[in-house]
C-alpha cells in the first residue's frame, strides 16, 4: 500500500526503495505497482533484502540508497532498530505504530515513554526529523483531535476515537493486519485516560453502541491503543478513550483461543520437545492479512467524538473518514484497512520532503500542523468529514 502511494508520488519522493527479509516479496510489490502503472513519471523502484532488526545492516542500505526519508511500516517489534538506523544517518524516520517487546503486552503507560520518547533529546540535538505513529489511528485521528482542540473549541471535556470496520472478507476467521500484534493488543490489560488519570479494564468489559456514519449502528469496545499514550500527554484533555468494533462470531472465537492458552506470547513445549510460541503457531494457520483484499466488501469508519464546549455552550462534534474495502483493491491490490494504514505515512513523507512536517525533531502527530496533513489525504484519496449540530459535511466546507 505504502509503495504503491510513494510510486504515484515518485515526482516529489524520487527513488523508491522496498527492503524486507523475503526480497521475493518485495519484488511482488514491485510487479503490482508496474501492473497498476502506479509509477506517476518514470522512475526507480528498487527490491532489497534486509534484516530490519540489523542495525549496521539497515544504516548500510540506507547509504547505498542515499535515501533521505524512511517509512517503517515493518512489525512494530522493529521500531527502536530502524529508529537507531535514522538517527545514526540523519534520515527522517516515520512509523505508524508503537515499539513492542516481543516480551511484553501491553505495557505500563505511557507505553512511548518506554521506548521512543527516551530519544526526544537525541532526535532534537541531531535536528532528526522522526513522526511517530503516522497511520489511520494511530495518525489521522491524533490529527483530528488537534483540530478539533484548535479549531472547534475553547475546551474539550472528552475525545472518544471510534473505528469501526463495517467490512466483510467471507472468511471462517482472520484479522485484517498481522495477527500477532492484532491478538497482543486484545490480550493484555486495557488502558484509558479518564479523569486525567490511567484507568485500567479487562478486554471487552465496556462495550458501546453508536450510529455512524454510513456504516450505521455498531457494537464497540473499550480497548488499548498508541494514540492514547500521546494525546493525554500533549493535549490538556481529560478523558481519552479508544473503541473498536467487533462482531460476535469474533469475540467467541477470540475467547476460545485465549482460554486455550494459543494466544499466549511465551514458548511452551510439545510433547516433542519441540518449543513454540502458541501466538505464533495462530498466526501461521491464520489466513495472511494481504489474501483478504480480492474478496473484500464492504466499508469502514474511523473518527474522533469529541465533546467539549465552544463560547461557553456546550458541543459535540464527529470528525472522520469512510473508506471502502473494494474501491481500494482496485486502486493498489489492497484491503481497506491496508489502505487507511498506509495512505498518511506516504501523506507525511510528502509533507517532510516540501517542508511542512520537517519538525527536525521527534513528535506525535498532533503536534503538527493538522491542515496541511488532512487537505493532503482528501486528494490521496482518505477524504475528512465532519457531523455537528450544522451537519454532514467535509471538513473545510464554511458552515
Amino acid at each position: 500500500m505504502v509503495a504503491h502511494k510513494c510510486a504515484q508520488h515518485n515526482d516529489e519522493l524520487g527513488r523508491i526503495a522496498i527492503a524486507s527479509r523475503n526480497i521475493s516479496k518485495c519484488q511482488a510489490i514491485i510487479d503490482s505497482v508496474q501492473a497498476k502503472g502506479g509509477l506517476k513519471q518514470p522512475g526507480e523502484i528498487k527490491a532489497y533484502a534486509l534484516n530490519a532488526l540489523d542495525v549496521e545492516a539497515a544504516k548500510a542500505l540506507i547509504r547505498e540508497t542515499e535515501s533521505q526519508i524512511v517509512i517503517n511500516v515493518g512489525s512494530a517489534f522493529l521500531n527502536m532498530s530502524v529508529l537507531r538506523a535514522c538517527i545514526d544517518t540523519g534520515v527522517a524516520y516515520l512509523d505508524t505504530a508503537i515499539h513492542e517487546d516481543p516480551s511484553k503486552i501491553c505495557e505500563t503507560p505511557p507505553w512511548y515513554g518506554n521506548y521512543e520518547w527516551k530519544h526526544l533529546a537525541e532526535c532534537q540535538e541531531k535536528g532528526v526529523t522522526a513522526i511517530l505513529g503516522v497511520g489511520f489511528d494511530p495518525g489521522v485521528v491524533n490529527s483530528y483531535a488537534a483540530l478539533a482542540q484548535q479549531q472547534y473549541f475553547d475546551k474539550i471535556e472528552s475525545i472518544d476515537i471510534l473505528d469501526v470496520n463495517a467490512g466483510s472478507h467471507g472468511k471462517y476467521f482472520a484479522t485484517n493486519f498481522d495477527p500477532e500484534i492484532n491478538f497482543r493488543e486484545f490480550t493484555g490489560t486495557v488502558y484509558s485516560w479518564q479523569n486525567s488519570q490511567w484507568v485500567s479494564n479487562r478486554m471487552f468489559e465496556v462495550k458501546r453502541t453508536d450510529d455512524l456514519p454510513v456504516v450505521g449502528e455498531q457494537n464497540l469496545y473499550l480497548t488499548g491503543h498508541d494514540e492514547v499514550h500521546s494525546l493525554s500527554k500533549h493535549l490538556d484533555v481529560p478523558n481519552v478513550r479508544f473503541w473498536m468494533s467487533f462482531g460476535d462470531h469474533y469475540i467467541n472465537v477470540f475467547t476460545v483461543l485465549k482460554n486455550l492458552g494459543l494466544l499466549s506470547e511465551q514458548p511452551v513445549k510439545t510433547a516433542e520437545g519441540l518449543e513454540v510460541v502458541p501466538l505464533k503457531v495462530v498466526k501461521a494457520v491464520l489466513p495472511d492479512p494481504a489474501s483478504l483484499a480480492p474478496g473484500y466488501t464492504g466499508k469502514t469508519c474511523i473518527g474522533d467524538l469529541v465533546k467539549g464546549t465552544k463560547d461557553g455552550q456546550p458541543r459535540e462534534l464527529f470528525i472522520y473518514n469512510v473508506a471502502d474495502h473494494e474501491e481500494a483493491f482496485a486502486e493498489t491490490d489492497s484491503q481497506g484497512i491496508s489502505y487507511t494504514a498506509g495512505v498518511p505515512p506516504v501523506a507525511a513523507a510528502l509533507l517532510v520532503a516540501r517542508g511542512e512536517w520537517d519538525a527536525k525533531r521527534m513528535v506525535n502527530v498532533e503536534e503538527l500542523p493538522a491542515e496541511p496533513f488532512l487537505k493532503l489525504l482528501d486528494v490521496m484519496g482518505l477524504p475528512t468529514r465532519i457531523k455537528d449540530e450544522h451537519g454532514d459535511r467535509p471538513w473545510d466546507q464554511p458552515v
